[in-house]
């Protein structure tokens, strides 16, 4: 079946774009290709961008009975020791953890949950 689309930004809202960017380049290691008052966005190696937003009135998803609707999972070679740099860029490891070892939910710096996994 040809496609119709393809992925092509995953688009955060957020109160700061500037610094949610940072954190998210630092974690992944994706360069910024754009960054305003109001957006910010990265770039992977494999076309595939993450963009964040400036929301006025913005308020983060509460974990576990998070509102949003969607979550964003990174793998990672040694869940451990990803955690530990991740929490040193400014993340946050909530107490209700589901993933019995096989992935862990941390907040990002605004507040959203992501989940980092070694399952590929």
């Amino acid at each position: 079946m040809a496609a119709i689309a393809e992925p092509g930004a995953v688009t955060l809202n957020c109160p700061d774009p500037e610094s949610l960017a940072e954190f998210y380049a630092r974690a992944t290691g994706w360069q910024k290709i754009f960054s305003s008052e109001s957006a910010a966005y990265l770039a992977g190696q494999n076309g595939m961008r993450l963009g964040f937003v400036k929301s006025d009135g913005f308020e983060a998803p509460t974990w576990p009975n998070a509102t949003s609707r969607v979550h964003i999972d990174f793998s990672v070679a040694d869940l451990d020791k990803a955690e530990a740099e991740l929490v040193a860029l400014g993340a946050s490891k909530p107490e209700v953890q589901p993933g019995a070892g096989k992935w862990t939910v941390l907040l990002d710096p605004s507040g959203y949950p992501f989940c980092i996994t070694t399952m590929g």
